[in-house]
């Protein structure tokens, strides 16, 4: 088949031995896959991410989750955003060829569990074949195009984050970042029906969709705090409590974060900051501040935001920015390095 590898550090397209199913186990052909920023920080910190990742498995012995880590020293082919349709079906399993579906990107067999896109078996999205567990695919419902249904992983981020942080309508919430998770949070918020939504970003093309997604305001922070925007906009400021959600994942926010917070505030961390990265206790300790980090989502959730989408409760297709096939998406990779020109490229494979 025909995929985007990641191989010695770089992007290349090339052919590589088609995937084939096992028991319970399903070939699918990739229809459309999102490009993660996930997947550009793999590719450009290689070594740190699979370092990482190791040391983050490693440190919790009571996990259930105890995925492979990819060898770098092999090919790997990325894309965990993904819908797909059946092809073939192994057997053991119930899904129909030509179904369409949608996964959380695991897939497990008897050698152990393993992360779609970010294996060394297993290859992701941005090849026209995949293998997914019967047991974990969902039917895509009521007609849904492929191009949503892909975002169904990325909004399922979102969700969960607004899920963790407790938030109920009438609270407040400002999101530093718009980038696709930040959105994907400003959705899940406005789904909630959360009363003020301020959003913050260098980019007036993120700030713009932002408001498309559900923002009551979104402001440049070198022109105005997002807190002072909150309380410019907000005639309740004073009394109304306040959620705080750090998607930008750049050392330094979390600090910022919790200098901007007011009294006994919560802030949910839900960027992914690569690097070691300094805050100051007393800062926390002095405001009884409550901090929450947020990762990925639960298979429910995952689930439940399918169906969201497929019933018009999230809107995903203004964060749709750009389509490439296979061959386009080592450039698609250096495109999202400019906020004004995209926020979510999708591949569809032929």
């Amino acid at each position: 088949m025909r995929a985007a590898i990641m191989r010695g550090g770089r992007l290349v397209v090339d052919e590589i031995t088609d995937p084939e199913p096992r028991e319970g186990q399903l070939l699918v052909g990739t229809r459309a896959c999102g490009i993660c920023g996930s997947d550009l920080h793999a590719l450009a910190h290689g070594p740190e991410f699979v370092s990482l990742t190791r040391e983050l498995i490693d440190s919790d012995p009571t996990s259930p989750l105890k995925p492979e880590v990819m060898d770098l020293s092999l090919d790997v082919v990325m894309g965990h955003e993904f819908c797909a349709e059946v092809l073939e079906c192994g057997p053991g399993t119930t899904r129909r060829p030509g179904e369409l579906v949608v996964s959380v990107p695991f897939a497990f067999d008897a050698g152990g569990m393993h992360q779609v896109g970010y294996d060394n078996v297993y290859p992701g999205g941005y090849g026209e074949l995949m293998v997914l567990n019967d047991l974990l695919a969902l039917p895509v419902p009521n007609g849904l195009q492929p191009e949503w249904a892909a975002l169904t992983e990325p909004m399922a981020v979102g969700e969960h984050a607004a899920a963790l942080s407790g938030i109920g309508p009438r609270d407040a919430a400002v999101v530093f970042g718009c980038g696709p998770v930040g959105l994907a949070v400003v959705a899940a918020l406005a789904r909630r029906q959360v009363e003020v939504i301020v959003a913050a970003d260098f980019s007036p093309a993120r700030r713009a969709l932002a408001l498309r997604m559900g923002a009551v305001e979104a402001v440049d922070p070198r022109t105005e705090p997002a807190l002072a925007a909150w309380r410019r906009i907000d005639p309740s400021a004073a009394t109304r409590s306040i959620v705080l959600f750090e998607a930008v994942g750049v050392p330094g926010m979390i600090d910022e974060a919790m200098t901007a917070a007011p009294r006994r505030s919560r802030i949910v961390v839900v960027g992914v900051c690569m690097q070691p990265d300094t805050i100051r206790p007393l800062m926390g300790v002095g405001k009884e501040l409550s901090m929450q980090f947020a990762f990925g989502y639960e298979p429910d959730e995952f689930a439940a935001t399918l169906h969201a989408i497929a019933e018009g409760e999230l809107a995903v297709e203004p964060l749709i920015t750009g389509r490439v096939g296979i061959e386009g998406v080592p450039g698609a990779f250096e495109a999202l390095a400019d906020p004004e020109a995209h926020a979510k490229i999708l591949v569809l494979p032929p």
